[in-house]
């Protein structure tokens, strides 16, 4: 007697899932696995990960040798199996989307900072964005910044000016948050 199926496909009866279905799950597993091994410390700190997880993804980075890592990563894949990828997935989509944000927060301040170089006047729009900012001090540090560049010494009054915006962005109030300017 011949079945039309192949023993890989799923059973109508809605039997268990097929050796395709199975294996599929685990590639996707598995490139979870991999998006998990890009993270930093402090990033797999914040995913409130499954403790087996967590160490085998911390062995995985630890490991230097490509077919070792490969099979690491299988393990790590094996490992997920038992738990509910959901979460995992929402916070390396909230991870993303932080380090998203945080970069383009940074590139906003350098415009910022490069802008506030080429002019002076930019200072009211800083006053503005930044009511707590030390004017005073902002000056001094664009003066000294573009002595640096001019006679080309090491740029520590550039980045001073840089970490300053960092702080003042890091406390901006709620009223000021709409004023972007430089966009």
């Amino acid at each position: 007697m011949h079945h039309n199926k192949r023993k890989d496909e799923t059973l109508e009866d809605g039997g268990r899932p097929s050796k395709t279905q199975v294996k599929q799950a685990m590639h996707e597993l598995q490139a979870l696995g991999e998006d998990l091994v890009q993270l930093s410390r402090d990033q797999l700190k914040r995913m409130n990960l499954d403790e087996d997880l967590l160490e085998a993804v911390r062995e995985y980075q630890r490991i230097p040798k490509f077919e070792a890592q490969r099979r690491q990563l299988q393990y790590i894949g094996k490992l997920m199996r038992g738990l509910d990828p959901e979460p995992i997935r929402a916070a390396l989509a909230h991870i993303r989307g932080d380090s998203a944000a945080e970069v383009a927060k940074l590139h906003r301040l350098e415009r910022l900072r490069t802008r506030f170089l080429e002019d002076e006047a930019v200072l009211q729009e800083i006053a503005e964005k930044f009511p707590q900012a030390d004017l005073t001090r902002l000056r001094q540090l664009r003066r000294a910044a573009v002595k640096e560049q001019a006679e080309n010494k090491p740029p520590r009054n550039f980045r001073e000016l840089f970490r300053v915006f960092k702080e003042l962005d890091g406390q901006e109030t709620p009223a000021a948050e709409g004023v972007t300017g430089d966009e």
